[in-house]
């Protein structure tokens, strides 16, 4: 979904993580603002947080995605853990934080999920995602596994979709001209 060839090929943060995926995913999109417009919107995402920016009745119990930066939920660091299911009980870890460029989320020998943002010279930034994954053989993993590998593709380009939509409505961020929040530095 919107990557090239060569984005497909590209080697990106947390691949060697994940060296060996049974589902390997990139997908891409040009958005109308740099990286540092975009990069509050990903760092909010999450369950009981700013949503998925996706189908919210699917992905949020309902609950509508966040149509603005929230401060409190810019303080995201590696070994913190992003929510992805009511109570908490699923999530994410987050593995790596490289302002404004690059994010990795995984789950131990399970999956790795990286957001990669790209600037380019017209002013634009090309936001990746690529989700690598193994299945694990028991019950559960095997039955999400098939629903990631059937709802993955319209869930994740309505996500993209989403944060397009975001970054380039808001303009700046609260923070100041680079997006930041001034009290936090990501690691």
């Amino acid at each position: 979904w919107g990557a090239t060839d060569e984005e497909v090929a590209r080697a990106m943060p947390g691949d060697e993580i994940q060296p060996y995926p049974i589902f390997n995913a990139t997908r891409a999109i040009a958005i109308q603002a740099r990286p540092e417009q975009i990069w509050p919107w990903l760092v909010q995402m999450g369950y009981k947080r700013a949503g998925w920016y996706s189908y919210d009745l699917l992905d949020n119990l309902g609950r509508p995605s966040a149509r603005q930066i929230r401060p409190e939920w810019q303080a995201l660091e590696p070994g913190d853990t992003l929510p992805m299911s009511p109570g908490g009980k699923h999530g994410i870890n987050v593995y790596s934080m490289d302002y404004p460029r690059s994010m990795v989320w995984g789950t131990p020998g399970d999956t790795t999920w990286v957001w990669q943002l790209d600037p380019q010279p017209d002013g634009t930034t090309r936001l990746l995602t690529r989700i690598r994954s193994r299945i694990r053989w028991s019950p559960a993993s095997i039955a999400f596994s098939a629903l990631l590998e059937v709802a993955d593709f319209w869930m994740i380009g309505k996500m993209l979709a989403g944060l397009r939509e975001r970054a380039e409505q808001s303009g700046t961020s609260p923070g100041g001209e680079d997006g930041r929040t001034p009290a936090r530095s990501a690691s």
